[in-house]
């Protein structure tokens, strides 16, 4: 359900999203001194791609790898990662690659030069046996969503409404590249979170498969990135960045009382941060 890593591509370069391309400065005019601006698209996806990319970089990074994650939670898509052999061997590869692809969209834009070469890879992704369009759109909300989710929830400052318009329209516009059609009731991002959720309560279910997914992306993800000695506890960090949908679609056991109050301390931690990098820099 993600672009393959291509080894002539930037597919193995790291998926944080200072190495995705900068955003075009704005040289829109100004408004009158006095008047409302006027309604542009390209200002709302300016605002969310710069939540993205630089405001909280750190949490949309963390909640895209919870988004990727979040697609084990589905047979069938669980079935078709585990089914390519692959995915438990180069978990860690597969979702650098998604990262890559996403945060290259977010920066450039669905129909750019940048961007289409990745629309097409994703378009490859779901002509392969067993990918029908509902699985393939419930992969794109998770990637859209659950980003957006984590910061809510975890960053310094909510997100707002000028950049949940932009990622609904960024959402829209790259349902639409795809050719996956958009329900005739959906009008904004809540109502992608309504279909989100209420797909999860019809299909999400543990299977070997997802164990097995989630076995090796919670340890080959999250090791690297902590001291030697925390290594062996990256399943059990992981754990506890699941909500309980989740861990139960996994089969996954509550994290014990101290891990949890462990992450949530360094939560915090990373929240008070930010938002002191961001009153110095106006964010």
């Amino acid at each position: 359900m993600t672009p393959d890593p291509d080894p002539g591509s930037h597919a193995h370069s790291d998926p944080d999203p200072g190495s995705c391309p900068s955003l075009a400065p704005n040289s829109d005019p100004d408004p009158a001194p006095g008047a409302p601006p006027p309604y542009d698209p390209s200002r709302t996806h300016r605002a969310y791609a710069r939540l993205m990319l630089e405001t909280m970089p750190e949490e949309s990074r963390i909640g895209l790898t919870l988004g990727f994650v979040r697609t084990f939670g589905i047979p069938g898509i669980a079935r078709v990662l585990a089914g390519t052999g692959r995915m438990e061997a180069a978990a860690k590869a597969r979702a650098k690659a998604t990262g890559v692809a996403m945060f290259a969209l977010i920066g450039s834009g669905v129909d750019t030069e940048a961007g289409r070469p990745v629309v097409a890879g994703l378009r490859r992704v779901h002509e392969r046996p067993g990918i029908t369009t509902e699985l393939m759109r419930y992969v794109m909300a998770c990637f859209t969503v659950c980003p957006l989710r984590f910061i809510d929830e975890h960053g310094h400052r909510a997100v707002t409404d000028e950049e949940r318009e932009g990622a609904y329209a960024f959402h829209t516009g790259l349902l639409a590249a795809l050719g996956l059609p958009r329900p005739p009731d959906e009008r904004q991002l809540t109502d992608v979170e309504r279909w989100m959720s209420a797909y999860e309560n019809r299909h999400f279910s543990p299977t070997p498969q997802g164990r097995a997914l989630w076995a090796a992306t919670s340890a080959g993800l999250l090791a690297a990135r902590l001291p030697r000695a925390l290594a062996p506890l990256a399943p059990a960090v992981a754990a506890a960045l699941l909500d309980p949908p989740l861990r139960a679609a996994l089969d996954v056991r509550p994290p014990r009382a101290p891990v949890r109050r462990l992450v949530a301390y360094g939560l915090r931690t990373r929240s008070r941060s930010g938002a002191r990098t961001g009153a110095r820099s106006g964010a």
